[in-house]
């Protein structure tokens, strides 16, 4: 193991990215939300709910101010606030709470969401105004497909605009008929232009979704959840894709995601899982700092 050994609980996380010369972590994939949104999605992974399909006790179950806290004794220096509407009519209130967050919360990227309705061209292009740099579509969550005639013109407009989307597109943990990788490889087709992060690399389907990642330039995959013991007991990721993984994460396309704080374990473990690839510390700092610093431009 090279500079980059992985921490073994949260208080080493520092000590992980120190020896790696980096100025902390970036993370592109967690969550704040209204605290009586959060308190039902937090009831709805206590309930191994349809779209949960297994136990999922929440580790991070503190408020706002305190997960902010831990975050920052971690050195995750940049993190989103991704929200994501499951009806329509959700999601402008939701980009107001998100935005306010991140302008009160130094470190959080303006974080910003949308769902298929008339309405959602006006306060997407409100929340670029606002200074949104991220935002969240779970197609899943949201019961839509990426290709809904009603976000034709959202998407033209990120593109455009160049903002990252951070898309969960794949079937984990439970695939319904708008996830998948022909789903999204369609929406890629009408926009090639997009900036996306696909969310947990696309699991299950990890090859079809570095597929897309060579295929398009600006598309891009998180590592949320994948490489720990609990997505490992039932989609480990290909020993045989490790390769072009490296290759990716080298050229700016893997990005640091964790899901904090909805883990069933510690935050360390997506460290460890990423530090025992084997794919070397130049992988590591590109992927935990470099790459978002890259794409978010952070000093």
């Amino acid at each position: 193991m090279e500079g980059g050994r992985p921490p073994v609980e949260d208080l080493a996380v520092p000590s992980f990215w120190q020896r790696l010369g980096l100025p902390g972590l970036a993370d592109v994939h967690t969550h704040f939300l209204p605290p009586r949104l959060l308190r039902k999605v937090w009831a709805y992974f206590d309930a191994a709910g349809p779209l949960v399909g297994t136990e999922w006790p929440i580790r991070y179950r503190w408020s706002d101010a305190e997960r902010v806290a831990h975050l920052r004794r971690l050195g995750v220096r940049a993190f989103t606030a991704l929200a994501y509407p499951h009806r329509p009519g959700m999601a402008e209130a939701l980009n107001r709470w998100t935005l306010e967050f991140a302008h009160a919360t130094p470190g959080c990227l303006p974080s910003a969401t949308f769902y298929p309705e008339p309405d959602a061209v006006r306060y997407v292009a409100g929340a670029l105004d606002a200074g949104a740099r991220v935002f969240k579509v779970h197609v899943q969550v949201g019961g839509f497909l990426p290709t809904d005639p009603a976000l034709d013109a959202v998407w033209g407009l990120l593109a455009d605009a160049g903002v990252p989307v951070v898309v969960h597109a794949g079937h984990a943990p439970v695939g319904t008929a708008h996830t998948g990788p022909e789903p999204f490889a369609a929406l890629l087709a009408r926009h090639p232009g997009l900036t996306a992060v696909v969310a947990h690399l696309g699991a299950p389907d990890y090859t079809a979704f570095l597929d897309l990642a060579e295929k398009y330039e600006r598309v891009r995959l998180d590592t949320t959840m994948a490489f720990t013991s609990f997505f490992n007991r039932f989609m480990p990721f290909p020993a045989g894709d490790l390769p072009r993984l490296g290759e990716l994460g080298l050229a700016g396309k893997v990005l640091l995601g964790s899901d904090f704080p909805n883990l069933p374990y510690p935050y360390a473990e997506q460290l460890t899982g990423l530090a025992e690839l084997g794919l070397g510390d130049d992988w590591l700092r590109a992927v935990c700092w470099g790459n978002a610093a890259a794409l978010f431009d952070l000093a």
